[in-house]
C-alpha cells in the first residue's frame, strides 16, 4: 500500500516487505522454506494462468523471433557475463557460470511489469514472453554442463545427451497427451455442475503438470506454463482463466516476498562498489545485447529496445544455478552472494527502466532506423476476441430464441453458457460460443465486451448478472443491458445495478394471458394494449416507462378532444 501511495509498482513493496521480516534485518523473522514453499504456487499459477492468455497460436506467431533472437541473446549476454567475471578477477569457470546467470531474466518479474501496464498481449509482450520460453528451456543443457566447470569430466557428453532427450520427450508428451486428455476431463467436470470439482481440477493440472515436468528435468514453472497453453486450446479457457486469477495474485505476490528475504543489507553495504559496477553492467549491457539480438532477428528498433528493457534483469532461475554453483565448488560463497545482490537490485531496477522506456525511445525516434516492413513482420493482433453485436449469456429458451433473430436479423453474437454441451453444440452448428461464468471479467473481455454494443442477460443467476452488469459497465459504459429477472426484488436490484431494461418472464406471461382475456371480453385491441403497456410500466417502475405512459395518456387525451370537436362541427354541419 505504501508503495502503491508513492506512486511505485506494488511488486517494490512486495520485495521491501520480504526484506523487512527476512533472516537479515533485525525484528520480525519468517521461516523462509515456509515462504518459498508459497512462492512455488505462485510461480505455477503465474506461469499456468500466462499459458492460458498466451496461446499455442501466439507461440507459433512469434516462433522465428523467439528462436533466432533468444538463441542469439543467451549466446551473447553469456560472453558478457563471462568478460565481466574475468574483469573482476573471478576464475573462467567462474566466469561462464556467471554468464549463464546473466542470460536468463525472470519470466515472473516480465509478466508482471506487462500485466500492470497492460502490454501482455502488445507486439513486445508477445516477443519477450517467447523469448522468456526459450531462455527457460536453456537452464537444462546449463544444468548439465554445470559437471564439465567443477572439473567432473565423467560421462559428460551421455549425461547432457539424456537430459536434453528427456526433455524433448517430456515436451512432447505433454503437449500431446494433454491436448488430448485435459479437454475431455474439464468436459466430463463441467458437465457435472460443480464450481468446486472444476477448480480443483484446474488446480491438479498446473501443480501436476509442474511437478511432472520438474521430475522429468525441467523446470516446474516451465511445466506449469505448458499446462497453460494446452488448455488454452479447449473451449475452457475463459473460466478456468477466471477461476485461477485470484489464487495467481494471491501466491504470485508471496514469491517476490521471498525474493525479497534473500536481501543481505550487510553484505551489499560492505560491496557496495561492485554490486553497482555489476549491476550497471548487466541492466545496460544486456538491454543491449537484447535489442541488439531482436534487431538481428527482424525486429525493429523501437520494439527490440521495448523486448530488452523487459528482459534487463536476472531470473529466478539464476538463483538455482548459483546455489548450485556452490554445491559443485565452482564459485564461493562471497561471490554467490554478489551474484544474488546483482540479481535482486536488477530486479528492482526492473520496474522504473519499463517505465521510462517508451518515453526515452520516442525522444530518440528521429534516430532510430524503423522501416515499416519491419512493423508489418512483428504483427500487430493480440489475443484474440470476438467483437458481436450482442453477447447473448445464457442458451436456454429465451436465449436460443434471441440469438435466431439477431441471426435472422442479419446481426452477429457470441453466446456464454456455463454448460460445455451447449457451447459445442452452438459451435457445431456454426455459431460463437465460450464456455464461463457470465459473471467473470476474463470470460465476458474473451466474449468481446469492449466492443459490444448489447449484453443480453438470459440468466437466472441473480449474483453472476449482477457481475457481469458491474464490469461491462467498467470496460464498455456505453453497452446497452438487458437482463431476466426471477422476482420483483430481482428486478429493483438489477435497476438499481445498472440495468438499462429488466424482464420479469412470469410477469411478462401474465400481461400476454391478460390481454387475450380482454380482447375476449371485446376491450377493443387499442385499449387492451394500452391497460397492458400501463401495468408493465408500473411494474418495472422505470422513469422513461413513465415518461411514455404519460405520453400515451396525453396523446388518448388529445384524440379524445379532437374527435369531440370533429363531432360538435359535424353535428352544425
Amino acid at each position: 500500500m505504501v508503495a502503491r501511495r508513492l506512486g511505485q509498482p506494488v511488486l517494490l513493496g512486495y520485495i521491501v516487505a520480504g526484506a523487512m521480516i527476512g533472516p537479515h534485518t533485525p525484528g520480525l523473522s519468517t521461516d523462509r522454506d515456509r515462504v518459498i514453499v508459497l512462492a512455488n504456487l505462485g510461480v505455477a499459477f503465474l506461469m499456468f494462468a500466462l499459458g492460458l492468455e498466451f496461446s499455442l497460436e501466439e507461440l507459433m506467431r512469434v516462433r522465428r523471433i523467439a528462436l533466432l533472437g533468444g538463441i542469439s541473446q543467451i549466446i551473447l549476454t553469456i560472453g558478457l557475463g563471462i568478460g565481466a567475471g574475468l574483469v573482476i578477477g573471478w576464475s573462467i569457470q567462474a566466469s561462464i557460470l556467471l554468464g549463464a546467470a546473466f542470460a536468463i531474466s525472470s519470466s515472473i518479474v516480465a509478466i508482471k511489469l506487462l500485466a500492470g501496464r497492460g502490454e501482455i498481449e502488445s507486439a513486445h509482450g508477445r516477443i519477450a514472453l517467447g523469448v522468456g520460453v526459450i531462455q527457460d528451456l536453456s537452464v537444462v543443457p546449463m544444468l548439465a554442463l554445470l559437471p564439465l566447470l567443477s572439473g567432473v569430466h565423467e560421462d559428460l557428453a551421455s549425461s547432457l545427451v539424456r537430459s536434453i532427450g528427456i526433455s524433448v520427450l517430456a515436451l512432447a508428451a505433454v503437449i500431446v497427451v494433454g491436448t488430448r486428455l485435459v479437454p475431455r476431463v474439464l468436459f466430463l467436470l463441467a458437465r457435472s455442475g460443480s464450481r468446486e470439482l472444476f477448480l480443483m481440477a484446474v488446480v491438479v493440472i498446473a501443480l501436476g503438470t509442474g511437478l511432472a515436468s520438474q521430475q522429468a528435468g525441467l523446470s516446474f514453472a516451465l511445466g506449469a506454463f505448458l499446462a497453460g497453453i494446452v488448455v488454452a486450446e479447449s473451449e475452457f479457457e475463459g473460466q478456468v482463466l477466471a477461476q485461477i486469477i485470484p489464487l495467481r495474485d494471491l501466491f504470485a505476490s508471496v514469491f517476490f516476498v521471498a525474493v525479497g528475504m534473500m536481501v543481505d543489507p550487510p553484505f551489499l553495504l560492505a560491496h557496495i562498489g561492485i554490486v553497482l559496477l555489476m549491476v550497471i553492467v548487466l541492466v545496460v549491457g544486456k538491454l543491449l545485447v537484447t535489442t541488439l539480438a531482436m534487431m538481428l532477428a527482424g525486429v525493429e528498433a523501437r520494439t527490440a529496445a521495448l523486448v530488452g528493457a523487459i528482459l534487463a534483469q536476472m531470473g529466478e532461475f539464476s538463483f538455482v544455478l548459483a546455489g548450485l554453483g556452490v554445491t559443485w565448488g565452482i564459485i564461493t560463497g562471497d561471490q554467490y552472494g554478489l551474484m544474488l545482490s546483482v540479481a535482486l537490485a536488477s530486479i528492482l531496477i526492473s520496474s522504473p527502466l519499463v517505465a521510462a522506456a517508451p518515453g526515452v525511445l520516442n525522444r530518440l525516434a528521429p534516430w532510430l532506423p524503423l522501416t515499416a516492413d519491419q512493423r508489418r513482420a512483428i504483427g500487430t493482433s493480440g489475443i484474440y476476441v470476438y467483437k458481436p453485436d450482442v453477447i447473448v449469456c445464457g442458451y436456454g429458451r429465451v436465449g436460443a430464441e434471441l440469438v435466431q433473430i439477431l441471426k435472422q436479423a442479419g446481426f452477429s453474437s457470441v453466446v456464454v453458457d456455463i454448460n460445455p454441451a451447449v457451447v459445442r453444440d452452438v459451435r457445431a452448428a456454426g455459431g460463437h460460443a465460450i464456455y464461463g461464468d457470465a459473471g467473470m471479467e476474463p470470460v465476458l473481455v474473451r466474449a468481446g465486451v469492449v466492443h459490444a454494443r448489447i449484453l443480453a442477460l438470459a440468466i437466472p443467476d441473480l449474483v453472476s448478472a449482477s457481475e457481469a452488469v458491474r464490469v461491462v459497465r467498467r470496460l464498455n459504459p456505453k453497452t446497452q443491458v438487458i437482463a431476466l429477472a426471477e422476482s420483483s426484488s430481482a428486478v429493483r436490484a438489477l435497476e438499481h445495478g445498472g440495468v438499462n431494461q429488466v424482464v420479469q418472464p412470469e410477469f411478462e406471461v401474465s400481461l400476454g394471458f391478460g390481454r387475450q382475456v380482454l380482447r375476449w371480453l371485446g376491450v377493443p385491441a387499442a385499449d387492451a394494449r394500452t391497460l397492458v403497456a400501463d401495468e408493465r410500466d408500473g411494474f418495472y417502475a422505470l422513469e422513461h416507462a413513465k415518461s411514455v405512459r404519460r405520453a400515451r395518456r396525453t396523446t388518448r387525451q388529445d384524440e379524445a378532444t379532437t374527435a369531440g370537436a370533429i363531432a360538435t362541427l359535424a353535428e352544425q354541419a
